[in-house]
């Protein structure tokens, strides 16, 4: 008979674990908050659509593009620069004994204003410059090194003056020589003459010679 008292203590310690598992089965129920996750894949779908807005706003920067365009053909405007490159020209009138000292006045007013004494050239046609004499007489190679140098006036006959660099003034001494030297002379020193071309000498020779009235 003690048997039977004993069955319903076997039912009770069944109940017990049956009420344990079910407070372990109660931590698994956090499982389906998993589920909750798909709603982030939305959250990456945003920021989809505002990529596209930025592009739009590079469409107008891309217009503003072209606008630097017709400042291309403004480059074009200085090619007509070259047409003022004609240099000024200058008439001292002097006989043919007194051209020289006219055009050493010229070189003294010339470096008074404020010319370097580089940026001269003189051109004598006939007597050479008692400076290009002297100096002529320690070699060509002294001679023309100092024309390089381009640190003073320098000095050239009409015969050697082809060699002779650009200045941006020249003054020509039409002091002797032939229609032929002075005819090919001031051609010469006008090509010569980035800025001023000052001749000393007979007006009609030099004004029938380069063609205009000076």
């Amino acid at each position: 008979m003690p048997l039977i008292p004993e069955e319903p203590q076997i039912h009770e310690s069944a109940q017990g674990p049956r009420a344990t598992p079910a407070s372990g089965r109660t931590a698994p129920t956090p499982r389906p908050v998993p589920g909750p996750r798909p709603a982030a894949p939305p959250r990456p779908g945003r920021p989809g659509p505002l990529r596209p807005t930025p592009p739009v706003q590079r469409t107008p920067r891309d217009v503003a593009a072209p606008k630097p365009g017709p400042a291309a053909p403004a480059a074009s405007a200085p090619t007509s620069a070259p047409a003022p490159a004609k240099p000024q020209i200058q008439l001292i009138p002097a006989s043919v004994e007194g051209a020289l000292d006219a055009a050493e006045e010229a070189v003294d007013l010339l470096l008074e204003s404020g010319r370097a004494p580089g940026d001269v050239l003189v051109i004598t046609t006939g007597e050479p410059h008692p400076w290009a004499a002297h100096e002529l007489s320690f070699g060509e190679a002294a001679y023309w090194a100092q024309h390089d140098a381009r640190d003073d006036v320098f000095y050239a006959d009409a015969a050697v003056a082809g060699r002779a660099a650009s200045r941006p003034v020249v003054v020509v001494a039409v002091n002797g020589g032939t229609d032929t030297v002075v005819a090919t002379a001031l051609p010469l020193a006008l090509s010569r003459a980035g800025a001023l071309l000052i001749v000393c000498g007979d007006p009609q020779q030099i004004n029938a010679v380069l063609g205009v009235g000076v």
